[in-house]
Formats: structure tokens, C-alpha cells, sequence
């Protein structure tokens, strides 16, 4: 799928859900962006707040290219900030905590994601907002919480810092070694911003109801709490660990194929039956061995691993895949970018956006929208704003600003148009 495309276009008769749902948003980074950004998908008016010089601390993330607009733009802006317009306001300024409050009536939803107190110390915390808009739904994600205390709230939050915190790590650690971070990927931050999207659409259900808006708060730590449930569980049923293979309970590993890494997970006995068929090992089914869940994983090594991989060695990765799959054996190929580019469920469900590079390059692939819905088509999808692009535009036609307004506070550096 690209920029500017629709696909299904015969749901548009039907509009966007979060149409008229409009978003005044200071965010920084991935976990509020990236909530945005989904909800730009569904329909909503995304207006970005960001600092009219320096933009928000995404444009510095690596690696970068130079926009159109000679400035450089980092990844995790490129890939967090489709279907949005940005607005450049210094809210460190008297004036620009003002127009920002002056917007604040015209907004269904007012979000933020700085450290606890920033917004606060601006005048821009809820209570504040609370005072001009009581319908606005105000909306924090940050490291730790807001709402209530916690010993870590003064601490900065980038998504390993509670992913680790949260048990993923030390859960797959290997002994004597330091924990594996994940590096492809922000669990912290998506997983951060699909709670704030619920939270938001239950505080608007909400102010249907009662015409009253509230505050919206997600603790990065407690969205990996709640998506690490089975660390917690599994240690409170005595299972310490979830080392590569089953603890025990179940076969769930990765295997060698002719062309990369497959994985399965076999937890039911009729499913282990299943598998050694399929690979030419019957006899399993009647060895005492393979009796139970933690038979399998005692034997998981010295003899599972090389019969399966024996088995698929002339087989790529999705051969073996759709082999154990179509026997009722749940696996999967271990895909790298390439595949993903490739796969035609990918590219049948316009989970990849083409986005064209200021330069010319081969163009950038940004995530799309994971909620299908039977009633809305998808996109059109447009590119990421320049910083400041519709300053002019929403000062304008929201408060009515007048030409020598805005020329006076773009002189003094209250705002940018990013000129």
C-alpha cells in the first residue's frame, strides 16, 4: 500500500469511525505517537504539538535522511507520524502556553507524554485543562504513572527500561549471562499505546454519557506487567523460567529448515501425535519417553530437534511451516524484513505503507493499520508533516489568528511554520 492510496474503496460511503474526534497532542517519541498515529488511521484529527526549532526528540533518532525542508528526520519520527499535522509552538514560552490553552476548547482529547509533572510545571497539566475544557479527555503515557505513586516515577522511560522491569528479560536469561535486550522492535511503546487508545475511546464512551472528560493514564511499566502476565503466573505455579524449548509443559522452540528458522509450539498431547507423524516417527506415540509434556522437553534435544530438522532439510522455512500447519501443528516461519516485504497475507492486509524518501530513495516502510473494519476502507494514508507544516493553518481557521499575529509571534520564536 502507498501514501495517497485507498484500498477498499467501496466502504468509504461509510466515513472513518473517530471522524470529528479531534486530538491536540504534545508527544514526543513512540508510545503517544505511535496511539495517535492509530487513531489518524481510524479517522481522528491528529494536531502535533512540537517545539518550533528543534521539533519533538524523534526527529533526532538514528538513522535519518534530510526532508524536503533541509532539515534532518529521524526514524522513530518517520515511522510514528503518518495522517497527522504538526504545528511548531514553544510551550516553554508564557505566550505559547497560551495558545495552547486557547486550542484546548476546539479538541476532544488533549495528550501528552513527558516525565510526571512536566505538563504540570507549564500549566498544562490536567487540573488546568480540566479548568477550561471540562469535556477533554486528558491523556499522560510516561515511564510510571501519574495518577499514582510509584518510587520509579522520577526515573526516564525508553521501552527496554520496562520491559526489563516487567520480567521479559531475566525470564529468558540465560545463566551466567547478561539479559538479551530487544532491539527490533518497542513492545514497551506499541504495547504503551494500544492501553492509551482503549483508555481514550472509554473516557469519550464516558463523556457521552456523563459530559464529563477525565484523565487517561498508562504507566509504560504496568502496560508490560499486564502483556508479561505469564511471568508473574507461571513463578506463582512454581515454573521459575521460560527457557527456549518448554519448561515442562509443552514444546516451544525454534527450528533449523534449508533456508533459515521455523518455530512450532506443541502443547497438547493429540498435537505431539500429530508431529511425530508428520516426521516419520510414529513409534513416539507408544514410547514411554514421549509420555508426558515433560518427557518432550527432557527429550527435546538429544532427540526431537534432529529428527525434525532431519525432516525439514530440504524444505524452506515456509515448506516446512505449511507442512506441519495443514496436520493441525501450529508453526510459523522466523521471517526477516525481506520476507515480511514479501508475504502476501503482509501485503494482502496493507500492513506495509510505502512512503516516498525526500530524496528519492527506495521508499520507507512504515507499519499500516492493524484494525480491519467491515465498514471502512483503508487510507488514504498521508506522509509524515514537515516541522511546523500547519501552524499557519490551525492558528488560523481555529482561533481566527490574523496574518500580523502570526507574523509577530514567528518573529519573536513563540511559533514556526517551519520556514
Amino acid at each position: 500500500m502507498r501514501v495517497g492510496e485507498v484500498r477498499h474503496e467501496e466502504r468509504a460511503q461509510w466515513g472513518k469511525p473517530l471522524e470529528g474526534v479531534r486530538i491536540l497532542a504534545a508527544e514526543q517519541m513512540q508510545a503517544l505517537p505511535y496511539a495517535t498515529q492509530l487513531m489518524a488511521h481510524l479517522g481522528a484529527d491528529v494536531v502535533k504539538v512540537e517545539h518550533p526549532k528543534t521539533g519533538e526528540s524523534g526527529r533526532g533518532a538514528r538513522p535519518s535522511l534530510i526532508d524536503d525542508d533541509g532539515r534532518e528526520v529521524g526514524a522513530t519520527y518517520l515511522r510514528n507520524n503518518l495522517s497527522k499535522r504538526s504545528i511548531g509552538i514553544d510551550l516553554k514560552a508564557e505566550e505559547g502556553c497560551e495558545l495552547f490553552k486557547r486550542l484546548v476548547p476546539h479538541f476532544d482529547v488533549v495528550a501528552e507524554n513527558f516525565k510526571p509533572g512536566t505538563m504540570k510545571r507549564l500549566g498544562l497539566g490536567y487540573n488546568d485543562i480540566h479548568q477550561i475544557e471540562p469535556r477533554t479527555v486528558y491523556v499522560s503515557i510516561s515511564g510510571f504513572g501519574n495518577l499514582t505513586q510509584s518510587p520509579y516515577a522520577s526515573w526516564p522511560a525508553y521501552a527496554p527500561i520496562p520491559e526489563a522491569m516487567a520480567g521479559f528479560y531475566e525470564a529468558i536469561r540465560q545463566p551466567g549471562q547478561p539479559p538479551p535486550v530487544l532491539v527490533a522492535g518497542a513492545l514497551g511503546d506499541i504495547g504503551s499505546a494500544m492501553f492509551a487508545v482503549i483508555g481514550i475511546l472509554a473516557a469519550l464512551r464516558h463523556r457521552e454519557r456523563t459530559g464529563l472528560g477525565q484523565h487517561v493514564d498508562v504507566a509504560m511499566y504496568d502496560a508490560m506487567v499486564a502483556m508479561a502476565d505469564m511471568v508473574p503466573f507461571m513463578w506463582s505455579m512454581g515454573v521459575p523460567s521460560f527457557q527456549s524449548g518448554g519448561v515442562g509443559y509443552g514444546i516451544i522452540a525454534g527450528f533449523k529448515a534449508k533456508d533459515g528458522y521455523f518455530v512450532i509450539e506443541v502443547i497438547r498431547e493429540h498435537q505431539f501425535e500429530r508431529l511425530a507423524k508428520i516426521i516419520g516417527h510414529p513409534e513416539w506415540c507408544e514410547d514411554e519417553r514421549f509420555a508426558t509434556r515433560e518427557g518432550w522437553t527432557a527429550q527435546l534435544d538429544s532427540v526431537i530437534r534432529p529428527a525434525l530438522e532431519s525432516w525439514a532439510r530440504d524444505k524452506t522455512k515456509l515448506e516446512a511451516s505449511h507442512a506441519l500447519s495443514a496436520e493441525g501443528v501450529a508453526a510459523g516461519p522466523s521471517n526477516e524484513a525481506k520476507d515480511l516485504y514479501a508475504d502476501p497475507h503482509v501485503q494482502a492486509h496493507n500492513m506495509l505503507i510505502e512512503v516516498p524518501r525526500p530524496d528519492g530513495g527506495k521508499p520507507m516502510l512504515v507499519v499500516g493499520n492493524p484494525i480491519k473494519l467491515s465498514r471502512m476502507a483503508e487510507g488514504p494514508v498521508s506522509r509524515f508533516p514537515r516541522l511546523g507544516q500547519h501552524t499557519t493553518e490551525v492558528l488560523r481557521d481555529t482561533l481566527g489568528l490574523a496574518e500580523g499575529e502570526l507574523a509577530d509571534l514567528r518573529k519573536r520564536g513563540v511559533i514556526s511554520d517551519g520556514a
